[in-house]
């Protein structure tokens, strides 16, 4: 089974105007769908591979072929990263956390606030290209980023949110301004898709 784009959950201008129409348009249509063909392309060889799921691809990443394992990481993190992207943003979203992720964040965190601004920190402070997150390791929540394809699921951790901080996510509305983006971003935020990978 080959890999496919997710289609977006909302129009391209829909998460107007914190991140731009043309941002989105490039990213989906053009940086996202790359990942995925060559991903394919890697597992063109490989048919009990094409078998797997995404997930099941990078949980088990040490036992692919050593041939394809960088395309596989690189491509399939990507893939991954980005499908998660698209499902924990939304029109009309954002504001304090809701739901059961809202008493764990206050629990692990001491309040929403500082989680915002600790998360914020993680992102902006990623030097170049990467992603910031909150995971579940170890039954307990917390923070970090990793820098390009890096996927937390490859180190055994379960990815609850996520913020891509490459250039290109951001680069058309903001330019260099990463923290103004990472502020926007989270009038974005989705939480109801955040509480569905939590439980």
């Amino acid at each position: 089974m080959a890999h496919e784009l997710p289609l977006l959950p909302y129009a391209y201008n829909a998460l107007e105007p914190h991140m731009d129409e043309l941002t989105v348009r490039i990213h989906h249509d053009k940086h996202h769908v790359t990942y995925v063909n060559n991903l394919n392309a890697a597992l063109e060889k490989y048919p009990e591979l094409q078998q797997k799921s995404l997930d099941d691809l990078l949980k088990g990443i040490g036992s692919v072929p050593e041939a394809v394992r960088t395309a596989v990481r690189n491509n399939g993190g990507q893939h991954y990263n980005h499908s998660m992207y698209w499902e924990v943003m939304g029109p009309g979203a954002g504001g304090p956390a809701k739901g059961p992720i809202a008493g764990a964040i206050t629990s692990a965190f001491g309040s929403f606030e500082a989680f915002k601004e600790q998360f914020s920190k993680a992102a902006l402070t990623r030097f170049g290209s990467g992603w910031g997150w909150l995971v579940k390791a170890d039954g307990k929540l917390a923070i970090e980023s990793t820098s390009n394809e890096g996927c937390p699921l490859m180190e055994g951790r379960t990815p609850l949110l996520v913020i891509d901080v490459w250039e290109h996510a951001y680069y058309l509305k903001y330019q260099n301004r990463r923290a103004d983006f990472i502020a926007a971003w989270w009038n974005l935020v989705n939480w109801d898709a955040v509480n569905k990978r939590f439980k």
